[in-house]
C-alpha cells in the first residue's frame, strides 16, 4: 500500500514538474517573442528613415546637378555671343581696311604719279649736271694741265701716301705702347731663366786625330798594298788621312757616329798590334756596340738632367745619338738639355704646363738624329719618331712648331723662345771664317737694298744690324717701318742662327764755320 502510495506520488509529482515547465516555457517563449517584434519594429522605423535621407539626398544632388548644367550652358551662351561679338566686330575691321585700301591703292597712284614727275625732273637736272661738271672738267683740265686720269691717278697717290704715313704712325704708337707694356715683365722672365742656367760650350768638328806610338805604325796600318787601310775605311765609311804629320793619323767624315766608330776601332788596333782585316771587321764591331752604349747613357743623363719621364727605351737611346750632332758648332745634346730646362723655368714663370714644356724643349731637335739617315727636315723627322713612340699631342705640337711662325700652344712658343735663346747665347754657336763672312755680307746687302739707306754694319758676330738712314728722305715713323721691313726680308731670305737685332739710326747734324 504504501508503495503504491509513493508510485502515486511520484506519478503526482512528475505531471506537476510536467506542467510547471510547460507553463515557464511558454512564458519564455511569449516573452522572446515579444523582444524580437520590438527590434523588428524598431530595425523597420530606422529603414524607413534611412530610405527617407537617402532620398532627401538624391533629390538635393539631383538639383545641384541641375544649377551646374544650367550654370554651364549659361556660360556657354555668353562665349559664343563674345565669339559672335568678336566675329562682327572683325567683319566690320575688314569693311574699314577695306575701304582705307582702296583710298590709300587712291594715294599710292597719286604718289606714282607725282615720282615720274620727279624722276622726268631729276633727270633733266641731272643732264644738265653733267654737262656743266663736263664743261667744268674741261676747264680745270686747261687750266691745270692734267687729264682727270692724271689728276685721279696724283690724288691716289697723296693719299695713299698719307694712309701710309698715318698708318705707320698708329702701328708706331700701338708698338710702343706694347713694349711699354710687357717688355719689363719679359726682361724679368727670360733673365731670371737665363741667370739660373750655365751650360758648357761644345764646337763641330770634322775631323778626329788618333796618336800613334811610333810612325812605324802608319805602314801597319795601310798593310800591305792598302789593304788594311781599305778594310778600315770599308768598315767604318770614314776617310783616313795618312800625311807627313808625325805620330799622328786623321780621320774625316761629316757623320760623327761612323768617326767615334772609327776613332775607337783605330785606338783598339794600336793597342792590340795585331792588324789585319779579320782582325778590323772584329774591333769595329766591338767599337760600335761601345759607341752604342755610350749612346744610351748619354741618353739616359740627358733625360736624367733635363728631368723628363717616361720616354721610351729606344727614344732614350735616340736622344743619346744627338751627342754626336752639331749645328753651327753647338752640341745638339747639350743645346736640347739646355732648352728643356729653359722651357721648365719659363714655364713655371708664366704658369704653363712644366712637363710638356721639358718634354717639348729636350725632343725638339730630336729628328736631327736621323738627318743624316732619312729624307725630310728635321721637323718632318721629329714629327714622325713622335708619332712612331705615341708621344702626347701637346709634346709633338711643341716639336713640329717650335720653327712655325704660327703656334697653336703656349708651350710651342716657350719651346721657340727657348730655343732661340739658347742659340743666341755668347759663344754657343761659331762659324768658320768664309760662312761668317758671308752671312754679315747677306745682312748688309739686304739692309742696303731698301731706299733712303746711307750705310749699313753687321756688328756682334752677325747678331746685330746698324743701319744709318739719310734724315731728308726717311723720318722717325719711317725709320721704324724700315725697321720692320728689313727684319721680314732677313727672315725670309736668309738662314742664320739665333736671332737678329736691327737698329735704325736717323741723325740730323747742323754744321757751321766760324771765321
Amino acid at each position: 500500500m504504501d508503495a503504491v502510495i509513493a508510485v502515486i506520488a511520484a506519478v503526482v509529482g512528475i505531471g506537476v514538474g510536467v506542467g510547471g515547465g510547460f507553463v515557464i516555457k511558454n512564458a519564455l517563449l511569449k516573452r522572446d517573442a515579444e523582444s524580437a517584434g520590438s527590434v523588428a519594429d524598431k530595425i523597420v522605423s530606422e529603414a524607413d528613415d534611412s530610405k527617407k535621407r537617402i532620398l532627401l539626398e538624391a533629390k538635393e544632388e539631383a538639383l545641384q546637378e541641375r544649377r551646374n548644367a544650367e550654370n554651364e550652358i549659361r556660360n556657354r551662351r555668353r562665349e559664343a555671343q563674345r565669339g559672335e561679338d568678336r566675329l562682327t566686330a572683325r567683319e566690320e575691321s575688314l569693311d574699314k581696311r577695306e575701304d582705307s585700301q582702296d583710298k590709300r591703292q587712291e594715294m599710292i597712284e597719286l604718289r606714282e604719279d607725282r615720282l615720274t614727275e620727279r624722276e622726268q625732273e631729276v633727270e633733266e637736272s641731272r643732264d644738265e649736271a653733267e654737262a656743266l661738271k663736263a664743261e667744268q672738267a674741261t676747264k680745270l683740265e686747261h687750266v691745270a694741265g692734267l687729264s682727270t686720269a692724271e689728276a685721279k691717278d696724283q690724288i691716289m697717290q697723296t693719299a695713299e701716301g698719307e694712309m701710309e704715313h698715318e698708318l705707320a704712325k698708329r702701328y708706331y704708337g700701338l708698338e710702343q705702347q706694347m713694349l711699354a707694356e710687357v717688355d719689363d715683365k719679359a726682361k724679368k722672365v727670360i733673365s731670371l731663366a737665363i741667370q739660373r742656367l750655365a751650360a758648357d760650350v761644345t764646337s763641330e768638328n770634322t775631323t778626329s786625330i788618333v796618336p800613334l806610338p811610333s810612325d812605324e805604325m802608319k805602314g801597319r796600318l795601310i798593310g800591305r798594298e792598302g789593304r788594311n787601310i781599305r778594310a778600315i775605311e770599308a768598315a767604318t765609311g770614314v776617310d783616313l788621312i795618312i800625311d807627313d804629320t808625325p805620330e799622328a793619323i786623321t780621320i774625316s767624315c761629316f757623320e760623327p757616329v761612323r768617326r767615334e766608330v772609327a776613332r775607337l776601332a783605330l785606338l783598339s788596333l794600336i793597342q792590340d798590334g795585331r792588324i789585319h782585316p779579320a782582325r778590323i771587321e772584329e774591333l769595329v764591331e766591338k767599337a760600335q756596340k761601345e759607341v752604342e752604349e755610350t749612346m744610351r747613357r748619354a741618353g739616359e743623363q740627358a733625360v736624367l738632367d733635363a728631368g723628363v719621364h717616361g720616354l721610351h727605351p729606344d727614344l732614350i737611346k735616340l736622344i743619346g745619338r744627338l751627342q754626336f750632332r752639331y749645328s753651327y758648332g753647338e752640341n745638339i745634346l747639350q743645346h736640347s738639355v739646355e732648352v728643356s730646362r729653359l722651357c721648365g723655368m719659363l714655364a713655371t714663370e708664366i704658369g704653363a704646363n712644366v712637363e710638356v714644356a721639358k718634354a717639348g724643349g729636350l725632343l725638339h731637335d730630336v729628328g736631327k738624329a736621323l738627318d743624316h739617315e732619312f729624307e725630310g727636315s728635321h721637323i718632318e723627322l721629329g714629327d714622325e719618331i713622335a708619332d712612331r713612340y705615341h708621344l702626347p699631342a701637346a709634346v709633338k705640337a711643341a716639336i713640329a712648331e717650335h720653327h712655325d711662325d704660327a703656334r697653336g700652344s703656349v708651350e710651342a712658343f716657350l719651346v721657340a723662345a727657348a730655343d732661340a735663346m739658347s742659340a743666341a747665347r755668347p759663344g754657343s754657336r761659331r762659324d768658320t771664317v768664309e760662312l761668317y763672312l758671308k752671312r754679315l755680307e747677306a745682312l748688309e746687302d739686304v739692309a742696303n737694298s731698301f731706299p733712303g739707306v746711307e750705310r749699313s754694319f753687321a756688328i756682334q758676330a752677325g747678331r746685330e744690324v746698324r743701319i744709318l738712314v739719310q734724315p731728308d728722305k726717311i723720318d722717325d715713323i719711317g725709320a721704324s717701318n724700315l725697321a720692320r721691313n728689313v727684319v721680314k726680308k732677313i727672315e725670309e731670305n736668309l738662314v742664320y742662327p739665333g736671332q737678329i737685332k736691327v737698329t735704325v739710326v736717323r741723325e740730323t747734324r747742323a754744321t757751321e764755320t766760324a771765321k
